[in-house]
């Protein structure tokens, strides 16, 4: 099969493995950076709140694309700048960190919606219950705010993972050497674009599939003792 694709299937594969890297890395930033934002709109005083509040509503407000290229390029020129003010040498920022940053720092913001919403939803009949019953306030945030969060959060954080996966794309525009980017290549090489790049979208909808199990079992797991 592999001669088939001009030898390329093993690059395009390779480039899947960091496509997958690049996402996983990306949703941990996203899911600190969320339950972060998320904890500051609810509980945070009111500085916190308004930093949170403006960087949700900036992140959401910008394009993906336009974010990957001031980040990458913007933050090399930024960083460069101010090396030159300490006599530092030149600084070449890796395309696989600003990727996993971007990727992460965007999410972040739908996360941190994601996990506001969940919380808010949590009955509050519950949370008193669990305080008249003598918990303390850490007991009922692991035994019941946590648990009924993530049973309310598992919808919108799977349909964020999902935008997530397909975002990664965006990493080859900035010179990563994901599925895309190889596909790419072969695609010119060949000159047969359409047969990569179909390749690239079944990978992709794999890639899916496999979430979309995960995302069941999750909601096997936290429906237990659910309502």
């Amino acid at each position: 099969m592999n001669e088939i694709f001009g030898g390329y299937l093993p690059m395009i594969l390779k480039g899947m493995v960091l496509t997958v890297e690049v996402a996983l890395l990306s949703l941990l930033l996203a899911l600190i950076l969320g339950i972060l934002a998320a904890s500051a709109r609810l509980y945070g005083g009111p500085i916190s709140k308004t930093i949170a509040g403006v960087y949700t509503t900036v992140i959401r407000g910008i394009p993906d694309l336009v974010l990957m290229m001031l980040i990458f390029f913007g933050g090399q020129v930024l960083v460069n700048k101010v090396g030159d003010k300490f006599g530092w040498e030149y600084i070449d920022i890796d395309p696989f960190v600003a990727g996993i940053l971007t990727i992460g720092f965007i999410f972040g913001a739908y996360m941190g919606e994601t996990f506001r919403g969940a919380i808010m939803a949590v009955s509050k009949g519950e949370i008193e219950a669990g305080h008249a019953y003598g918990m303390t306030g850490f007991q009922v945030f692991t035994h019941i705010t946590f648990p009924g969060m993530i049973r309310h959060a598992i919808p919108g954080f799977f349909n964020n993972w999902l935008v997530l996966v397909k975002t990664t794309a965006l990493v080859s525009v900035i010179g990563l050497e994901d599925m895309v980017f190889n596909a790419k290549i072969a695609g010119d090489t060949l000159r047969q674009p359409f047969t990569f790049y179909m390749i690239v979208g079944a990978l992709f909808l794999l890639i899916t599939a496999v979430s979309d199990l995960g995302m069941k079992w999750l909601e096997r797991r936290y429906k237990l003792g659910g309502h």
